[in-house]
């Protein structure tokens, strides 16, 4: 008998998948497609594990040849004079209830973050009157944020600078939301400074591995440690 090209009947119950399966595996092609669908499944399963493990590391080297570089009396200058280039180390940050010991390093182009926090350019430095912004990785390079919803307020943030070590204190809940709090990406209000206020703004992703929206938690200067004079 010839081969039909015609498509053969469909049952009047539909198979059970595991006998669509067994079908499928006992045709070569169809083994084959298994097998490659497999291998696929497998690899996209190694590089979602291994894409965090490796930022992690690049962004702990960064941090490590940063950390060598801060205490360099050039830097130490150039911090007195305002004048850190972006990607250079700024302020090291510690949160004692998350363990987190971080160099936040200045801007926050992609490849400022990579070091796993950074200092919006046009806000305050740590310890002036205003609002110092800083945004931090969740999921990737260090993660330095991912346990930001854990804080509360009265938690403590220290930012060490090569002159003092300034401390902020997590504030009560304001204007109608809880803080930390969650808010749109684009809403930028919150690294505004208020008048007569020294403020921390800390900022990540929400929820984490997405850019949907932001997660914020709001600090205030409640002391100041000098280390060194200012030049």
């Amino acid at each position: 008998m010839q081969p039909s090209f015609t498509a053969p009947p469909v049952p009047a119950t539909a198979r059970p998948l595991g006998a669509l399966l067994g079908d499928a595996l006992r045709r070569p092609g169809g083994r084959r497609a298994v097998s490659v669908l497999s291998l696929v499944l497998f690899l996209a399963g190694v590089a979602m594990f291994a894409f965090p493990v490796g930022t992690d590391a690049y962004g702990r080297i960064l941090q490590d040849n940063l950390q060598e570089r801060f205490d360099d009396p050039e830097v130490v200058a150039a911090y007195a004079e305002r004048r850190i280039p972006v990607g250079d180390g700024l302020t090291t940050m510690r949160i004692p209830k998350l363990d987190v010991e971080v160099l936040v390093v200045e801007g926050t182009t992609p490849s400022a973050l990579r070091a796993g926090a950074g200092h919006y350019m046009d806000t305050a430095l740590p310890g002036e009157v205003g609002n110092v912004a800083i945004a931090g990785h969740r999921t990737t390079y260090g993660r330095p944020l991912n346990r930001m919803d854990e804080l509360v307020p009265g938690d403590i943030v220290e930012l060490e600078t090569p002159f003092a070590v300034y401390t902020y204190q997590a504030v009560p809940a304001f204007a109608g939301h809880a803080n930390p709090w969650v808010t749109r990406p684009d809403d930028y209000g919150v690294v505004a400074p208020e008048p007569g206020k020294s403020l921390l703004t800390l900022t990540t992703c929400h929820p984490k591995g997405s850019a949907k929206q932001r997660l914020i938690a709001r600090f205030e200067l409640v002391k100041t440690e000098q280390t060194r004079p200012p030049t």
